[in-house]
């Protein structure tokens, strides 16, 4: 009876699946990672200097728009724009910040109607982005990322 029992025993741990060591490999791991990553979501935002004391992530995202839109109006509010005709108009900029901190203009849509009234504003405004101050990018997961932005300028005159 010992004997059977022994070989029952024996039986019931060699056929289970329990002692399988499974090799997981590198890309599997690799993979389930990149899964649960949100993509949309950056841990540190961009910012120029004058946002280093910013200490929470919406705040280092208030500055740095507010400060990327007072650069941009100064910049465009030294320009002597004439026009003849009442103008209103939201000019919409996409860019994208490299994770070197350099600034590409990707888009730039501006209707007939204001290229006709202000023909330079297109240069005006690739100008003003050249000119901004230092740029520290974002940041995921330890490692400096590209991120895209869309900004509207809305343009107004009476």
């Amino acid at each position: 009876m010992k004997q059977q029992f022994l070989i029952f025993i024996l039986f019931l741990f060699t056929s289970c699946n329990y002692f399988d060591v499974k090799k997981t490999s590198s890309e599997a791991i690799l993979n389930e990672e990149l899964k649960s990553i949100s993509w949309n979501d950056i841990d540190v935002y961009p910012a120029f200097e004058v946002c280093d004391s910013s200490s929470t992530t919406q705040e280092r995202k208030y500055c740095f728009e507010e400060t990327l839109i007072e650069h941009i109006l100064k910049s465009l509010s030294k320009e002597k724009m004439i026009v003849s005709s009442n103008l209103k108009d939201t000019i919409f900029i996409d860019f994208k910040l490299s994770e070197k901190g350099d600034i590409s203009i990707l888009t730039l849509k501006v209707q007939k109607e204001t290229l006709k009234a202000l023909p330079n504003i297109t240069s005006q405004i690739h100008s003003a982005m050249d000119s901004l101050p230092k740029i520290y990018p974002a940041i995921k997961r330890g490692q400096f990322v590209t991120t895209q932005f869309k900004l509207p300028i809305i343009i107004k005159s009476d």
